[in-house]
């Protein structure tokens, strides 16, 4: 019998399976098997395997054998079976680990009668560790000739197949584990994220930034505009928020010297779920002392860019069919004028509050009662400007009432030097020439407080002790925020959050 692929969906407890069955009763001959195995006095799930290679060392130090080529090279591997094939004296199985496929090249004549009969009575889906020598098959394909099989672990329910199991998105998040079993495109665009994150390591150290970790529980909720996650420490009798930025602790550090630090770390937004949102997420900041906006800027693109050359090899990427080379300058696109070419009039946060209300009206841009000029025009740069973005752009100017920790722009008192980064849509990132007076900083974080009374949930609060920090001086800095998630998307070249979030935030599954 030739298996080429597992057959049964993971969501579909009455599907069939290879053996005809429903799910139960083949979850069922597979337990007999365990339990047949014990009776024997051997152990279906051993406590560890010795392997002296991975499947790509192999694949490394012998792609190069002619066809029907058998060597002396004896190898230890393991892996998971993923296809199997009988001829009667013969078995071919393909085995996975996490770096490639060989397939097994087993002979009833080499390892005997009874263990023939056993490898015959693995499933599809069982670990296997595997003892032999590398061959080619006269068909050319590299080999174990197998001398000897263990099993290390026994799969009781069936794999699940490409046709049920991976076009069900919501069983393939739920269910990562299976997904990434039967799924190369999810395993690829993992393993891309993990050379995204330790490419910006490798960039950052090179610069002379220090890697801290700050709390994750905070007294304030503060360094975005976010509502907070809300917890309540029993010991101490107070309320704690889950952090909503790295910020406000990363720029104490600077007061406290250390001049170029940085922080890869989970952050808590409760705010809604889409494709490009997710209630916990990954984000890298960092806060370089005597630098501004147009250093981390700088900064921004050497990150991004040297992340694309470490993960896929190029700097050219494809971005709604259009190839885009990030080695390219980025553009920079001031989010005043953006708005004010598409209204046709020059829009503001000088302008009169009902003026700019009345363009909002005309060009269904929503905002609130209590929203000044500033953030209205940030409502209508979402509406109008936000989907025209394809290359990375930096969007600069943003009105100081949405900016609470940015310094005033040098020439014009009523918009900040700040930067969004912005590709394909998505805000990509973040940073500033940071506000470092305490007195200003004060009179912000009053008026993030007046908002928040207001009705205004995702808006600040006072925070004291930073406040208090300030005023032992902070040096000239630049500040940077990037979502890790959201670059691995970019360079995954997938349109969801969850296809680079191992476990995304789901409802309840019901059992």
């Amino acid at each position: 019998m030739f298996v080429s692929e597992p057959t049964t969906p993971p969501d579909d407890p009455d599907a069939a399976t290879p053996s005809g069955s429903g799910l139960t009763a083949e979850k069922r001959r597979r337990q007999g098997r365990v339990d047949e195995l014990r009776e024997r006095g051997a152990n279906p799930y051993p406590y560890r395997f010795d392997r002296s290679h991975a499947l790509a060392e192999v694949r490394s130090a012998h792609g190069g054998l002619e066809a029907g080529t058998e060597t002396d090279a004896e190898v230890s591997v393991a892996g998971r079976i993923m296809l199997k094939r009988d001829t009667g004296k013969l078995i071919f199985a393909t085995i996975q680990d996490r770096t490639d496929r060989i397939q097994l090249f087993i002979s009833k004549a080499v390892v005997g009668d009874d263990a023939f009969d056993d490898i015959k009575q693995l499933d599809i889906g069982d670990w296997v560790g595997v003892h032999g020598t590398v061959m080619t098959t006269r068909a050319g394909e590299l080999s174990v000739k197998t001398d000897r099989v263990e099993l290390l672990s026994k799969a009781i329910r069936p794999l699940p197949d490409k046709w049920h199991g991976l076009t069900d998105t919501d069983t393939r998040f739920r269910q990562r584990y299976a997904d990434l079993i039967v799924n190369e495109e999810a395993r690829r665009a993992f393993h891309i994220r993990h050379e995204v994150i330790s490419s910006f390591r490798r960039t950052l150290a090179a610069e002379g930034f220090i890697e801290v970790e700050t709390p994750v529980l905070h007294v304030e909720a503060g360094g975005a505009h976010a509502r907070p996650f809300g917890t309540h420490h029993h010991a101490l009798g107070m309320p704690l928020y889950l952090r909503i930025a790295l910020e406000l602790h990363l720029k104490r550090l600077i007061v406290g010297g250390m001049e170029r630090v940085y922080e890869i770390g989970r952050v808590f937004r409760n705010e809604g779920i889409s494709t490009r949102h997710n209630p916990e997420f990954t984000m890298m900041e960092l806060y370089q002392a005597f630098a501004d906006w147009t250093d981390v800027m700088a900064i921004t693109e050497r990150l991004i860019t040297q992340a694309a050359r470490d993960t896929v090899g190029t700097t050219v990427i494809e971005i709604r069919g259009q190839q885009v080379d990030l080695a390219e300058p980025w553009p920079r696109l001031a989010m005043c004028d953006a708005v004010s070419e598409r209204v046709g009039t020059t829009v503001h946060p000088s302008n009169d509050l009902d003026d700019v209300r009345a363009i909002a009206d005309r060009h269904g841009a929503k905002y609130e009662p209590s929203w000044g000029a500033g953030r209205i025009i940030e409502s209508l740069f979402e509406q109008l400007c936000e989907d025209d973005i394809v290359r990375p752009t930096f969007v600069t100017g943003h009105p100081v009432e949405i900016s609470p920790l940015a310094r005033v722009d040098r020439d014009d008192p009523f918009v900040t030097e700040r930067f969004e980064i912005f590709c394909d849509s998505r805000e990509l990132g973040n940073g500033y020439s940071e506000l470092n007076d305490p007195v200003e900083q004060r009179a912000r974080f009053e008026d993030e407080q007046a908002a928040k009374e207001a009705g205004d949930a995702e808006r600040g609060t006072v925070d004291e002790d930073y406040l208090r920090a300030l005023e032992y001086g902070m040096p000239p800095t630049g500040g940077l925020g990037i979502g890790m998630d959201r670059v691995a998307m970019l360079l995954a070249g997938v349109d969801s959050i969850r296809e680079v979030v191992l476990f995304p935030t789901l409802r309840p599954e019901q059992f």
